[in-house]
């Protein structure tokens, strides 16, 4: 083979940025501590396979500690149209005392995270942490595994963790669903909210037809599906209701 050099390569210069967050979906991840006070945190280190997600957070966060000792979760998605109530979020921390990291960066302890935000806890059905009214898709999930993140480097070893989740409940706001479907989000009415580089952006429309969407998403379906039917509902025991638990 031989190597050429074309001027699209040419134009490229390289770079050495602090971060590669080039473009993910917000997620409200909300968790319960060890008193069993609801903590909401934005992140944006995730993604999906099936009903499987990954989700990177600093191992000293309040949310991975919760995560680790309950192992239950909600990742609540956000529109774009809950961009304000997504940044009254930032720079606040459910850990008290701050952790020296997030301290530098000007992090303040907030005990009441859904009050600061101005959005309103629901009861899930299977785990105790509270669903967000508020954001068009709410998914109730357990971790099933936790995978440390730059084992091979002394100097972050122990700094990040990777939590495997199962979804065992989908919940959406009719106006995302797609017309005459049971079970599809018309991507034409789902508007997310991304984080590109520590800055909130919406999502444009379609800017092409796409093959891959010619494939049947029934396709795609999977046990964990199956599996999340039999999950037993909590509804009874979680009442996380405006005004109160907060």
């Amino acid at each position: 083979m031989t190597v050429t050099t074309s001027a699209a390569e040419a134009a490229h210069t390289r770079i050495e940025p602090g971060i590669l967050y080039f473009g993910t979906p917000v997620v409200l991840l909300s968790t319960v501590d060890q008193a069993g006070t609801p903590n909401l945190a934005p992140m944006s280190s995730a993604f999906w396979l099936g009903w499987r997600g990954m989700l990177g957070l600093g191992a000293k966060s309040k949310t991975a500690q919760n995560l680790m000792r309950n192992r239950e979760c909600v990742l609540n998605l956000p529109s774009d149209a809950m961009a304000a109530a997504v940044d009254r979020l930032a720079l606040t921390t459910g850990s008290d005392p701050v952790p020296d990291r997030k301290y530098e960066r000007g992090y303040r302890y907030e005990a009441d995270k859904f009050g600061k935000a101005g959005l309103t806890p629901v009861a899930s059905e299977t785990v105790a942490p509270p669903r967000v009214a508020e954001c068009p898709v709410t998914m109730e999930a357990v971790v099933e595994a936790v995978h440390p993140l730059a084992e091979d480097d002394a100097a972050q070893r122990g700094g990040i963790l990777v939590f495997e989740v199962r979804v065992q409940r989908v919940h959406v706001h009719d106006d995302v669903r797609m017309p005459g479907t049971d079970d599809r989000i018309d991507p034409d009415r789902w508007r997310p909210l991304i984080m590109s580089f520590q800055k909130l952006y919406g999502l444009g429309p379609q800017v092409h037809p796409s093959t891959l969407a010619k494939i049947p998403e029934r396709l795609y379906r999977g046990p964990d599906i199956e599996r999340s039917r039999n999950q037993s509902s909590r509804a009874n025991e979680n009442r996380f209701t405006n005004g109160s638990q907060r």
